[in-house]
């Protein structure tokens, strides 16, 4: 489906997405799948009506934002373009963070609705009591004594709304990030954004059309999973398979004979742990109907890559995106893969490699990339001197670090921040991590900056073994040695730390601020 050539300044997203579906002849097109229900198009546009019309009824204004809490399922749609209709914001949150988190979600948004499913419920009891701003609370399910039941509105509602008059550039959705370096930071997007943001990556990587059908493992609170199963779909009249439970390696295999998704989108810890169930011999699945396998979120080990094509006949297409990109910025193509690499940059976004001072780096050597392209968020919210230092501009400064090689393939070296400095030299935490996952004992690992009894920098290896009980002083010397051969010896560990797990963010992401701390 083409991108249209320019964005009127009336524009809603929840009517691009939704309503010209109906217009260009999709309403009995099934657009959701979930569990043993088929949703077309015609009633996705009736139900995200009735929920646009629950909202209003609740006094929700244009600009007042909504907070949705759930597992991926028909009524977070309904929820999330029904608030965007309206003129409203739409902020999922992630249903694996704490009490404590969901009382910052609602004072730092000032969110005057919350829908919550009935499952996560007594989890956002105490911040129901401490918000300052919170109106109304919306079950999805059988509510508590200060809750609405959420069939009950969407019952009463009517199925008849006429969109908001947004402007192009009034907020649509916010998605906070996932907090690897600190508190969680609202991004703030535009309703124009997604026209400029999210195409490149459809039509240039997965040639998306209609008749493909997405299903992925990661959920629609995480920026990856809202493009894979919201976005991407919707844009191109498509189907999504919906999948309300944590990724479960059988129940996940079951789906995808079921439904027959042609695009999968997955993490590499899943993929891991897929091919792991499989070697055991205990488990089957037909990934025939599957056209293509997408991988994000962090880089894509080539051993990964080299199993999973073996086993399937599929590449695992790495790309790489962000919160605050939209969408997917950089990725590997069908059939042009350089395994290890994070692709290429994506057509749409304008790019250098910058160093510290702002000035492009050489091809061949390591800079920070920056890019530009007018789907970028336009800030985070209530966080000024944050978003003055990486919103330049036009330009966006991702806080990644690449090497660029001589056919334009990045390749990744970690955060900026993460870079140490060792014997003068600097050195990527990734490289080391990469040749570690080498060694056949090491299940996972993380690389950080420790300073020894001198204050120097020396290079600290946090390591999960395959077999805990292997953890010894021989295993540390043989892993030392083990990397000590393979690359320069001043990026060698000068200790190992065996840990049974590492601290990861709910997406997956290590958390190197945690192992910084970890005596």
């Amino acid at each position: 489906m083409p991108k249209p050539t320019s964005v009127p300044d009336v524009f809603n997203q929840a009517v691009f997405l939704v309503d010209r579906h109906l217009e260009e002849g999709r309403t009995g097109r099934v657009a959701i799948r979930y569990e043993d229900r088929k949703i077309t198009y015609g009633e996705l546009a009736s139900q995200v009506n009735h929920a646009g019309n629950a909202l209003k009824d609740l006094s929700v204004e244009m600009e007042n934002r909504v907070m949705i809490l759930m597992p991926d399922r028909p009524e977070f749609l309904y929820t999330y373009l029904g608030a965007m209709k309206i003129g409203a914001v739409p902020i999922p949150v992630n249903t694996l963070a704490s009490a404590q988190d969901y009382c910052y979600f609602l004072n730092d948004s000032r969110a005057k609705v919350l829908v919550v499913s009935e499952d996560l419920l007594p989890k956002v009891e105490a911040a129901r009591k401490e918000s300052r701003y919170l109106r109304h609370t919306v079950v999805v399910g059988q509510p508590d004594a200060g809750a609405i039941r959420y069939d009950a509105i969407m019952a009463k509602a009517s199925d008849k709304l006429e969109a908001a008059q947004t402007s192009k550039d009034d907020m649509a959705f916010w998605m906070y990030t996932s907090g690897t370096t600190g508190l969680p930071k609202a991004v703030v997007h535009l309703h124009h954004d997604i026209v400029y943001y999210m195409y490149p990556f459809p039509d240039e990587v997965l040639k998306m059309t209609e008749k493909d059908i997405i299903f992925a493992t990661s959920k629609m609170f995480f920026s990856y999973g809202r493009n894979a199963s919201l976005e991407i779909p919707l844009l191109y009249g498509g189907g999504t398979v919906l999948y309300p439970r944590w990724p479960d390696t059988k129940q996940v295999f079951d789906v995808v004979s079921t439904y027959k998704p042609t695009i999968f989108f997955s993490v590499p810890t899943f993929y891991t742990t897929m091919l792991r169930e499989l070697d055991k011999g205990n488990l089957t699945c037909d990934f025939s109907s599957v056209r293509l396998c997408i991988s994000s979120g962090e880089p894509l080990p080539r051993d990964l890559f080299d199993r999973w094509k073996a086993k399937f006949g599929i590449q695992i297409l790495d790309v790489v995106g962000s919160t605050d990109a939209g969408a997917q910025y950089l990725a590997n193509r069908p059939n042009e893969v350089r395994p290890g690499s994070s692709g290429k940059i994506l057509p749409g976004f304008e790019w250098q490699l910058r160093d510290s001072s702002g000035a492009r780096v050489p091809k061949g050597q390591v800079g920070t990339l920056w890019f530009k392209n007018d789907g970028v968020a336009d800030r985070y919210w209530n966080r000024h001197q944050r978003s003055k230092e990486v919103f330049l501009g036009e330009w966006f400064n991702t806080g990644d670090l690449f090497h660029e090689d001589a056919d334009g393939y990045l390749w990744y070296q970690g955060r900026a921040d993460d870079m140490l400095k060792v014997s003068g030299q600097w050195v990527s935490p990734l490289e080391i991590e990469e040749t570690l996952l080498k060694h056949p004992a090491v299940r996972e690992c993380g690389v950080v900056g420790h300073p020894d009894d001198a204050g120097l920098v020396r290079v600290r290896a946090f390591v999960v073994l395959n077999e805990p009980r292997g953890a010894s002083p021989e295993m540390e010397k043989e892993l030392c040695t083990f990397v000590h051969d393979r690359i320069a010896h001043f990026k060698t560990p000068r200790s190992v730390v065996f840990v049974e797990e590492l601290p990861r963010t709910t997406t997956g992401k290590l958390q190197r601020h945690k192992l910084k701390q970890t005596e």
